[in-house]
């Protein structure tokens, strides 16, 4: 049975970095029409991608109350939700997106400190 070290830890982490700084990312945010709430999170999440991922990412923001059939089948229960389809995993963010750094963690482009 091997074991891993933190070196290989971190070693494995650096390559995924690097790969995921390749790959193209797949969001979806819903909101729910042009709230305050709703407003803030586009510009968070615009602010962080093109911070991080500038040409690197596809944004799609659907409106939940003009495309509710999209929102279930995403099984959206809140707004604004941001799901990362691509790369793998799929995650999902509630909220405004304010925590820019909970957000690069969870989009896997900064190490979880």
């Amino acid at each position: 049975m091997k074991r891993t070290t933190q070196k290989d830890s971190v070693a494995e982490f650096e390559k995924d970095l690097k790969r995921s700084a390749k790959e193209k990312y797949i969001l979806r945010l819903y909101v729910t029409g042009m709230t305050a709430k709703s407003k803030h999170a586009i510009q968070n999440l615009k602010t962080v991608c093109e911070e991080h991922l500038k040409g690197r990412y596809d944004l799609e923001v659907i409106d939940i109350y003009r495309n509710p059939v999209l929102a279930k089948g995403d099984q959206i229960i809140a707004t604004p939700t941001l799901i990362k389809k691509l790369p793998v995993p799929i995650r999902r963010f509630i909220g405004d997106l304010s925590e820019a750094k909970k957000i690069l963690v969870g989009l896997d482009l900064r190490e979880k400190s």
